[in-house]
This record gives structure tokens, sequence and C-alpha cells, in this order.
């Protein structure tokens, strides 16, 4: 487990609540800090990969807990 500045819980949400929560939480936060958001949508996989191509944040990690991912992301 990553250290991180802001937890995110989108679980039980599906596309494109994930996304739209995380690049609201993100706006919030300090260049270099860390998000952690947690989804139990199988399409977050994808959809957390393009958000940070296109935000240019940085997926640090991501992880699968049994049923549920887990996405670091450094605010660029």
């Amino acid at each position: 487990m990553l250290n991180f500045d802001t937890e995110l819980n989108t679980n039980g949400l599906n596309c494109p609540l994930p996304i739209l929560r995380a690049k609201k939480a993100i706006k919030t936060m300090e260049k270099e800090q860390v998000l952690r958001v947690t989804a139990t949508d199988p399409g977050s996989l994808k959809d957390m990969e393009a958000f940070c191509k296109q935000t240019g944040n940085e997926l640090i990690e991501s992880e699968n807990q049994a049923n549920e991912y887990v996405f670091y992301i450094r605010k660029s």
C-alpha cells in the first residue's frame, strides 16, 4: 500500500461516475499529492488509465483486491 493524501471511495458506482468523482477530487489537491481511488466497476480499469493519459496525471499503481479496484494517482 502506498502513501496517499486523499482517499475517494466510488464502490457501487458505475461509469462515468468514478471518473467524474476522481476529476472533482483531484482538482482540490496540490501538485504531487496522491489520490487513492477505490472502485468496484470493472470498467474503471481502462477508464482510470484513459483519465490519467488525458489529464496528464500519473497512474502510479493499480491493484485488484477481491473485486475491488484500487488506484493511486499523482496529480501533475
